[in-house]
């Protein structure tokens, strides 16, 4: 048998030739696992809103995995002790990182698996996985989980500054095309250093940090929370939740087997076996777009209209407003909902439904981005920048919005 060349270069439109650096890391992209994120997007519905946003979850991980190799160049450089087994982890586990978010993202966490979040799912993957590869990725599972002695090595894969975050701002910027979130990455890698064991910013670093903080502050508002994609995500939870329901009162709806195994059992973190996950590897944003073109036919009037919906992008409407909707407001919208279509009040709350967003773009308290002084002094980025706005890019905003359909006469 010739044997295969395992160190790939592959081209990406960001940071151009992303080299795999070992035949581990080779092994990891072939697995079927991994494979599956080429058909999860990495932005669910936003391309919705931006038609450039069809880059997949694939893509990130790569993406990571590139900037982890930076990382680790720029901190042996300074000194930093990483051993060849941590720098193999490192990459392992930044690459796993997102390896078990369901269809579209987020909605599945919120429809058909019930308190099982894409973490823990991501994490019993890499653990089936390692057990696949002779406890090859022991100590990646372990820096992952946060439990490897090392703190800073975590903190690359699951921090306020973390790889995964440099990489989707620069990554979402690039395919939405809103400059706003356009990062310097490979600079604010390069301030990064080390001291007792806790990443910290080289204080020539700490205006990267502020754009950085910035740039997260307005992609959340202007992307991630837009209110078009806050519509869609909504309205899929709710064709998942409906399609779920009918299928509990013994409908047969047309889906893949994947999708109709979690239409048809109540899964839960304590029922999701092995088979379960091997079931849950098999889905992706394919079946459920297949599923609602299918169930844009039903009977169901809620199925059907929530399905059309999304599939020809006529979305309910939404308004936005800092302070919460008055009763009122959603009880007119109901009685017209339901006089229009002569619907159960049930029925009418698929499509007229409230919610609150939340954008807080720097955690004070949790795995502080520190700056570190050419003094040795090392305070955090919110104390040590002038930029007053900070201090409130640490406080939560939120807002209330309300979805409602639009009555054409």
């Amino acid at each position: 048998m010739k044997k295969r060349n395992k160190l790939k270069i592959l081209n990406d439109p960001i940071y151009g030739f992303i080299t795999i650096p070992n035949e581990l890391i080779f092994d990891l992209i072939e697995h079927k696992y991994f494979q599956r994120l080429r058909r999860i997007s990495q932005m669910g519905l936003s391309y919705l809103v931006y038609p450039g946003a069809h880059h997949t979850r694939f893509h990130h991980a790569l993406g990571c995995m590139h900037l982890m190799q930076k990382a680790v160049r720029v901190l042996r450089f300074k000194g930093i002790v990483i051993s060849e087994e941590e720098e193999e982890a490192l990459y392992a586990a930044i690459l796993l990182h997102d390896i078990g978010h369901g269809p579209f993202s987020h909605a599945m966490e919120h429809s058909i698996v019930n308190e099982v979040n894409h973490e823990s799912i991501s994490l019993r993957l890499m653990e089936k996985i390692n057990e696949e590869f002779n406890g090859s990725l022991t100590l990646a599972i372990q820096i992952f989980k946060g439990e490897y002695h090392r703190d800073f090595l975590h903190q690359l894969i699951s921090g306020q500054l973390d790889m995964d975050r440099l990489d989707y701002l620069k990554r979402d910027s690039f395919y939405t095309g809103v400059a706003e979130g356009n990062i310097n990455s490979e600079r604010l890698i390069t301030m990064l250093t080390v001291v007792n064991d806790a990443l910290v910013v080289e204080e020539k670093g700490i205006y990267s940090v502020e754009k950085f903080l910035l740039a997260r502050r307005l992609m959340y508002w202007q992307v991630y929370l837009h209110k078009t994609s806050i519509v869609a995500e909504n309205l899929l939870i709710r064709v998942l939740q409906r399609a779920k329901e009918l299928v509990e009162k013994g409908e047969k709806l047309n889906a893949s087997e994947a999708l109709s195994f979690f239409l048809k059992n109540k899964i839960t973190s304590k029922n999701f076996s092995s088979a379960v996950l091997e079931t849950f590897s098999k889905l992706d944003d394919y079946d459920i777009i297949s599923a609602m073109k299918e169930w844009s036919n039903e009977d169901d009037f809620v199925l059907r209209k929530l399905s059309s919906m999304i599939i020809d992008r006529d979305l309910l409407k939404i308004k936005v407003k800092n302070k919460p909707f008055l009763k009122s407001k959603k009880e007119n919208h109901l009685k017209k909902l339901r006089e229009k279509y002569k619907i159960s009040d049930e029925e009418s709350h698929y499509f007229i439904f409230e919610g609150s967003i939340s954008n807080q773009a720097y955690h004070l308290n949790k795995q502080n981005i520190n700056i570190l002084y050419k003094s040795k002094k090392i305070i955090d980025i919110v104390k040590a920048t002038d930029q007053f706005n900070l201090e409130a890019l640490s406080k939560p905003v939120t807002k209330y919005f309300m979805c409602y359909p639009k009555y054409k006469h």
